[in-house]
């Protein structure tokens, strides 16, 4: 890099490898194939040195490009190394420390569930530390319009998934207060997607109240839900309030463990 270069850079010097990745990043992340200037803008990148990089990427094979769009897509070998990082996670594991501090700061159960087809499973919990709690079954799967673990699940789906699943599937009831009508579940997704996390009084199980928000994998999809969960009077609406800021929270990091940024989060 020349003196030009390192005048048109954005923030502090970073080395060239630092420089290669975060182009990778820019082009990893977007949702679409991107040109030169856009991945110089979100990188902060002069387009020279954007396009230099870019170039010799293209000739390792770590990214490739369309010489009829001019945009750049990733190449087989990046592709290659993020098969094989996905391979090496262990989601279990990578939640427990989060499941962990949840429990902790809000002194309730804190679970992961994972998806399963049209149904959801307990795969974790960190019990709560007070006399009276609550606790779950791993191992146990759930359909997902029953409780909040669950339903943080289906409104995270796409909409032809949230589709399928109530045309599908009966919406039978586990217990009185499960929600059994297509049009109020739709609500309930849409109330959830605004939100940002599901609660539950009784749904799954009588007596027992949760709360939970879903946990997104590298690509974007949608892997499980972490939720707090306790006995039903003690969830005031107040205190669901306060749980659902703290669980919000933990499932983005866990998501983010998992590889996942949420469209728009930058890289410079």
């Amino acid at each position: 890099m020349d003196i030009d270069d390192l005048a048109e850079e954005q923030g502090p010097p970073r080395s060239g490898i630092a420089r290669a990745l975060a182009v990778m990043d820019a082009v990893a992340r977007s949702a679409e194939a991107q040109g030169v200037s856009m991945i110089a803008r979100e990188t902060g990148l002069s387009k020279a040195v954007a396009h230099r990089i870019l170039r010799e990427l293209v000739a390792g094979e770590f990214l490739r490009f369309d010489e009829g769009t001019k945009v750049y897509r990733l190449g087989s070998l990046a592709l290659n190394i993020g098969l094989a990082a996905m391979r090496e996670l262990d989601v279990v594991t990578i939640a427990h420390r989060h499941l962990v501090a949840l429990s902790e700061r809000t002194g309730e159960t804190a679970t992961l569930s994972l998806r399963q087809g049209w149904s959801r499973v307990y795969v974790d919990q960190v019990l709560s530390s007070h006399e009276i709690r609550m606790s779950v079954a791993l191992g146990t799967s759930h359909p997902l319009h029953a409780g909040s673990s669950s339903k943080a699940i289906l409104a995270a789906l796409p909409d032809t998934e949230v589709d399928d699943y109530i045309v599908r599937h009966r919406l039978d009831s586990v217990t009185d207060a499960t929600i059994t009508s297509a049009e109020t579940l739709r609500e309930e997704i849409a109330r959830i997607r605004r939100s940002g996390y599901a609660a539950s009084s009784g749904e799954r199980q009588s007596g027992a109240a949760s709360v939970a928000s879903a946990v997104y994998g590298a690509m974007g999809q949608t892997v499980g839900s972490i939720s707090v969960c306790g006995p039903q009077d003690t969830f005031t609406r107040g205190r669901r309030d306060e749980l659902a800021v703290q669980v919000i929270a933990t499932a983005a990091a866990v998501s983010a463990d998992l590889g996942h940024r949420p469209v728009g989060e930058g890289t410079a």
